[in-house]
């Protein structure tokens, strides 16, 4: 299959999961500049170069080709040896720059009818506007640590050989942490019968970053600062969900990525000038 090099800004990184021949792998999603979504699998994130490391809301340019064994259309594998980081577009004025790559999304305001548009047409890739945040979810994982199994993938580094020495993957392979705990959004949305409740599992690798800085600062009391900024914090902002569905299963759905710009103003009528 063909390949070619597009230019992708970047709106989704999840956290790391071990991977049998990638080491670790984050999935990673965007909007091309023709605005069609594409998800970028999988990338060893931690372990590329520094100079190809990107944030959300970075363009990339990288050599792409539609995904063989995942047949979802957004889903394409990544050339992570051609990765050209660019500009950053900022959160400045409202996040009036990044407002208008928002309004490309495929969007949603119902989970129900996310899902009922995946039966007929395959999306993979959405954005859900809920109508407001319920609350906070945090359950103990079902493994505090890796399995053995995952541990076997961490290690299993022979696909890596042609990026990266034995020494650097050895380095990092040791350092990834797992997240001992799960995070759940609880959200409401609007439907033809009224208002109903949804839960989805958040993926977001700034939510497992958020608690690393939190665990560290505050030891035992972490869930305090947690919760501030994602149900007090992010609650008062239009947040949003970029949901991705799995590969498998794919009636189960992920958050991926929080997108939480500030509440926008209504537009006020500019009064009239005095005319004496």
């Amino acid at each position: 299959m063909a390949s070619q090099v597009e230019r992708i800004l970047i709106l989704a990184k999840t956290y790391p999961s071990p991977s049998a021949q990638h080491v670790e792998t984050s999935c990673v999603a965007g909007i091309n500049e023709h605005g069609v979504m594409r998800r970028l699998y999988p990338v060893p994130f931690r372990l590329i170069e520094e100079g190809q490391k990107f944030k959300k809301w970075q363009w990339i340019e990288v050599r792409v080709e539609k995904a063989n064994k995942d047949h979802r259309a957004e889903s394409h594998k990544v050339f992570v040896d051609t990765i050209n980081c660019g500009d950053v577009i900022d959160p400045k004025k409202q996040w009036d720059a990044r407002w208008p790559w928002i309004e490309k999304l495929p969007t949603f305001t119902n989970f129900d009818g996310l899902e009922a548009d995946r039966l007929e047409t395959n999306v993979s890739l959405a954005l859900m506007r809920p109508k407001r945040l319920v609350s906070l979810e945090i359950v103990d994982a079902r493994n505090s640590d890796w399995t053995d199994e995952e541990r076997e993938k961490l290690l299993s580094y022979e696909m890596q050989g042609q990026l990266f020495s034995d020494l650097e993957v050895k380095k990092m392979t040791q350092t990834l942490r797992k997240v001992p705990f799960d995070f759940y959004y609880r959200y409401v949305c609007d439907t033809p019968e009224g208002e109903k409740e949804f839960k989805h599992k958040i993926v977001d690798w700034e939510a497992g970053v958020l608690y690393w800085n939190c665990q560290r600062s505050h030891g035992a009391d972490w869930q305090k600062p947690f919760r501030a900024k994602l149900e007090a914090d992010l609650g008062a902002k239009e947040l949003m969900f970029l949901m991705g569905n799995q590969h498998r299963f794919q009636d189960q759905w992920l958050i991926i990525s929080l997108i939480y710009p500030p509440k926008r103003k209504p537009v006020e009528e500019t009064p009239q000038a005095s005319l004496f």
